[in-house]
């Protein structure tokens, strides 16, 4: 297909406008000066709640600015950090990449060969860690010979003591300093942070981001049509913030005045619930097995909300019965779509004008879809050969984005990683004529049965209605007529009461009628657990390795 090349101008009248490079250091700057007593209130791993204000946190990110420097680190160094939610954590965020360094935020639930893989190949001269993770750094450190500080994230007088890392701590280290430090300014277009794939094929791969990139996204995601952030909010990031920069939150919540409320390692639904309430949270962002846990605690404990308002949800799709159970409970589901290379928000599900005239059910399905983009970021779909597809919900195809925040080419990279200045997500979608983009699978991840394709997700969102459905999985299993055929995979709740054949035959009759006879599994599987990845995805690679024998009944 032919590409039309936009005309390039030269020699243009430039405009009389001051020069202020967009760096994250002016992201604090403004919330020292504007909102300089607004809360950041933190789970520790003390086991206390820490509280203080913005202003604070803008002092310390100096004094560690100051302590990085004095340690001979210098500009571009990558700074690692393994931890959890946490004000230390947000400190980081800003005095690393203020003072002109790359903020590098390592995923700990992966494989411990994956990290020291990332560890190295980002070339991380320091690494800050919870002590949860000290067993894991003392096992890492051997292996990563670059890092030349393993910096422990605790009070002075709790310091964890180890034979086998020598390790600062990082009390000690800010205390030392003044604080007097200003930001220095340079060049916008200057690397900020740094995050690693899950690697669920193969290696794990680095998006490095920009100073611009990073506060153009934070802007675009603070947005009303967004996130819809604002100081009124109490915001409770619950996506790590070794995911992706917790989407973008400890950057946005600063641009617009926000309370943050940070939970630490506690993420079960009672800790969680226990601090929605004693800190009024009215806004929070998780992917959805996170919220599996929260809702199954309300309810058994026939528990409500006070503040609670609005959740942003994306990682994987939200199912439609989850969304439902929230909405009863008077939580507004803002179903978002994006990925690390995107930084990671891409679309958001919103209604507008036109969806007010449309029934309650309509409506419903437009907020289920992943969204429409953002200002900023543009998407298509195109087919196999790369020609682009229509736009009318139906079509659906591989899905390409571009734009002010996504990817050009991978860490270390040598090649861009786009096609004809697109990046492909390895995502598949349709894309409405309101521009409404829905995934229907992951490309690896559809079921191609006798030339038709089906969607494991729409199946997946189904049953995660059923009563007594933990989690559900659709994989293809072979067939020796259809080639391939769908398997669910079931996770079972707790208190499930049926057998599991009679299960199996209750969950097929659930599925009669709301899905097409074409995509009706051919048989039903139960697991203990479903493996997840590192960020908490279904990891469908691995169930796939498990059944990849599974003889159909039809067979």
């Amino acid at each position: 297909m032919t590409q039309v090349e936009p005309k390039k101008l030269e020699g243009l009248m430039l405009g009389q406008m001051m020069q202020f490079p967009l760096l994250i250091s002016s992201i604090l700057d403004y919330a020292e000066k504007h909102y300089s007593d607004t809360e950041i209130i933190s789970r520790r791993t003390e086991g206390d709640v820490h509280r203080y204000s913005y202003q604070e946190c803008a002092k310390r990110s100096k004094q560690l600015a100051q302590s990085l420097e004095n340690l001979g680190l210098k500009p571009s160094s990558r700074i690692g950090t393994l931890a959890w939610n946490g004000y230390r954590h947000l400190e980081i965020y800003y005095g690393v990449s203020g003072s002109g360094m790359i903020c590098h935020t390592i995923n700990p639930r992966l494989f411990a060969d994956q990290i020291v893989y990332i560890i190295n190949h980002a070339n991380d001269e320091a690494i800050f860690f919870d002590t949860t993770f000290l067993s894991l750094v003392e096992g890492l450190a051997p292996q990563c010979p670059n890092v030349k500080h393993w910096i422990c994230l605790i009070d002075e007088d709790q310091m964890p003591v180890s034979d086998k890392v020598s390790l600062l701590n990082y009390e000690r280290l800010i205390k030392a300093e003044s604080g007097q430090y200003i930001w220095p300014i340079f060049d916008e277009n200057a690397a900020s942070s740094l995050c690693y794939t899950s690697g669920t094929t193969g290696n794990p791969k680095g998006a490095l981001y920009s100073h611009r990139t990073t506060l153009l996204h934070s802007y675009a995601s603070a947005l009303p049509n967004a996130l819809n952030l604002s100081a009124l909010d109490s915001i409770m990031p619950v996506v790590p913030m070794f995911h992706v920069n917790a989407w973008g939150i400890p950057y946005a919540a600063l641009i617009v005045g926000a309370r943050l409320v940070f939970p630490g390692a506690k993420l079960d639904g009672q800790s969680l619930y226990e601090l929605f309430e004693t800190e009024k949270v009215t806004m929070s962002a998780g992917v959805p097995t996170i919220w599996a846990g929260l809702i199954n605690y309300v309810q058994t404990n026939n528990l409500k909300f006070s503040t609670f308002k609005s959740t942003v949800i994306g990682g994987s799709a939200c199912p439609p019965a989850m969304m439902k159970t929230l909405q009863n409970m008077n939580i507004e589901v803002i179903h978002a779509w994006g990925m690390t290379e995107m930084s990671p928000l891409g679309t958001v599900a919103r209604l507008n004008v036109k969806d007010l005239s449309k029934t309650k059910e309509q409506q419903q399905e437009v907020l289920q879809k992943q969204g429409r983009v953002l200002f900023g970021v543009d998407m298509k779909i195109v087919d196999s050969q790369g020609n682009s597809l229509p736009h009318d919900g139906v079509a659906f195809g591989d899905l390409h984005v571009k734009g002010a925040w996504i990817i050009d080419k991978y860490f270390k990279a040598e090649e861009s990683a786009l096609i004809d200045g697109w990046f492909p997500t390895g995502d598949v979608s349709n894309i409405d004529s309101e521009g409404n983009m829905q995934i229907t699978d992951r490309s690896k991840d559809v079921i191609k049965s006798g030339g038709e394709w089906i969607s494991s997700i729409d199946i997946e969102n189904v049953v995660a209605g059923h009563p007594e459905v933990g989690m559900a999985a659709c994989i293809a299993a072979f067939h020796p007529k259809w080639d391939e055929r769908p398997l669910l995979v079931i996770e079972r709740k707790p208190n499930s009461q049926l057998s599991q054949d009679q299960l199996k035959i209750d969950i097929l009759e659930f599925l009669q009628g709301k899905v097409s006879k074409m995509w009706m599994p051919d048989d039903v599987v139960f697991v203990d657990k479903i493996p997840l990845t590192a960020t908490g995805k279904m990891q469908k690679l691995k169930l796939r390795e498990l059944f990849k024998d599974y003889k159909l009944p039809t067979i």
